[in-house]
């Protein structure tokens, strides 16, 4: 990971890694944390919440040209079958929800892909990815602050 951003400022490589892909806030909160770089963690959250512009508004231009057994189309058909009992029965909540879990395949691009693939109008799907993204933000900088804290706990109780 560290080759794709060596060399950048500091603020556009958080930038870069939080719109990569599977990274998103879930990989460059931990790094930020681990690197020191706690400062950067608000253009974290931001820039992951801003996935959703290009991601929505895209979907919406290109979807009918990809091709129905590719790769990206099987992909796009898993998050909507993921995403649609909890957007179905709770909306923004469980859209946010979604969203919220902090494993690969349900950050903001999905998230935002789930939201137009099941026909959510782009406020309330906005308002849903951002929650869910404040919330992801929230458990993944909390573990990455407890896991840096027991390593350092670790070091010291080794040093002794």
């Amino acid at each position: 990971m560290e080759e794709l951003v060596a060399g950048l400022p500091p603020y556009i490589k958080y930038v870069v890694l939080t719109f990569v892909p599977w990274v998103e806030l879930r990989g460059a909160v931990p790094w930020a944390v681990q690197q020191g770089d706690r400062a950067y963690l608000p253009l974290i959250v931001f820039t992951n919440m801003m996935i959703f512009w290009p991601t929505y508004f895209g979907l919406e231009l290109i979807y009918e040209l990809i091709p129905e057994h590719t790769w990206l189309h099987r992909k796009l058909e898993r998050i909507r079958t993921k995403a649609h009992p909890l957007v179905e029965k709770y909306g923004v909540i469980g859209l946010a929800v979604f969203v919220s879990i902090p494993l690969p395949g349900t950050g903001a691009y999905s998230g935002t892909a789930a939201s137009w693939l099941l026909d959510m109008g782009w406020r309330r799907a906005f308002l849903a990815v951002c929650l869910g993204v404040l919330i992801a933000f929230t458990v993944v900088w909390g573990l990455s602050e407890a896991v840096a804290a027991g390593i350092l706990a670790f070091q010291g109780f080794r040093a002794r």
